[in-house]
């Protein structure tokens, strides 16, 4: 099979694109022609895809231009760019639109007339589970992915610099939306908290290892739980979340839920600084989780014999 994943908008990193879905594709043997904005985050194509540059956020124009160059003798094509949809060429092979972000039920269902669609019940939110949960530490709190309004930048500026005095510093490792980048860069220049921007996320779940606790500080407006939440399950480092995130953490009982509020998540992380055993227990119980539910490869089988049925191929089961 001959599959062409394709966005605009994203990092070619991106751990749910790269390395779970494409990686899963190219495992099983397939073919990947791979659009993306390489040259606007400085990336240099895997050897193993075909590569097709975009610009980022690319007009209608250019991304139509992008994916004809891409789809070529292709299969399927893998969108995760919704504003793709409106820039496929007429000529063109299955389409399916992973959706990334929670859209209308009147949007999803007219997309669902004219195209396939992932959502978490066809392709779930999943993360790379390491071997063995890390021992969580009392000195350092993280906060993997995107940086913006919606997922607590302010709050987590805020809370850094709460927890100064009791020697807990904070490390932010994700890019940043253009409006809370100066409140970053300003945080980090005074000293509050080291922002290390974007990093792949491989690398950042190693950097995360050893956390007193991951932060996940979404607002209520936030649909389904993040995925950075099983990655801090899956390297055994305590939760600490608002509403989005509480079905996960409740149900494997692996953090603590908290309200959007400086002082609710301060006194948090002050609890778990002062008891090491319940911090490693905590862990514990989420890496638990993590493995038996959410490690993608447990599921990547399923995404592409269900990418190969999209297609109206048979070669999994070939695959050598």
């Amino acid at each position: 099979m001959r599959a062409c994943v394709a966005t605009t908008v994203h990092h070619p990193e991106d751990a749910r694109i790269m390395h779970r879905q494409i990686r899963a594709l190219l495992d099983a043997g397939h073919e990947v022609t791979y659009v993306a904005p390489f040259t606007h985050f400085n990336v240099t194509p895997a050897m193993r895809v075909t590569p097709v540059d975009v610009p980022y956020q690319a007009s209608y124009g250019k991304a139509r231009g992008a994916l004809r160059r891409g789809l070529r003798d292709a299969d399927v094509l893998i969108v995760h760019d919704r504003r793709l949809l409106r820039a496929l060429p007429h000529r063109r092979p299955p389409v399916v639109w992973d959706v990334r972000e929670p859209v209308a039920a009147r949007r999803l269902a007219r997309a669902e007339r004219r195209h396939r669609v992932i959502t978490p019940s066809v392709v779930p939110q999943a993360t790379l589970v390491a071997p063995g949960p890390s021992l969580p530490g009392e000195a350092r709190v993280v906060h993997i992915g995107r940086l913006s309004a919606e997922s607590g930048a302010g709050e987590l500026v805020g809370l850094a610099e709460r927890l100064r005095p009791y020697g807990i510093r904070m490390d932010l490792i994700g890019a940043a939306d253009p409006a809370v980048r100066p409140l970053l860069r300003d945080a980090q220049r005074v000293g509050l908290l080291d922002w290390f921007g974007y990093v792949p996320n491989r690398h950042a779940l190693r950097m995360a290892e050893g956390a007193l606790a991951g932060l996940s500080l979404a607002r209520d407006t936030v649909a389904r739980p993040p995925t950075k939440i099983m990655d801090y399950m899956g390297r055994g480092i305590p939760v600490i979340t608002t509403a989005p995130g509480a079905p996960l953490v409740e149900h494997s009982g692996c953090g603590l839920v908290v309200p959007l509020d400086v002082d609710a998540v301060l006194d948090a992380v002050l609890d778990l600084k002062a008891d090491p055993a319940r911090r490693v227990r905590l862990g514990a119980l989420g890496h638990a989780e993590a493995r038996l539910r959410h490690h993608w490869p447990d599921h990547a089988d399923a995404f592409v014999t269900q990418a190969e049925s999209w297609a109206g191929v048979t070669t999994h089961a070939l695959a050598v």
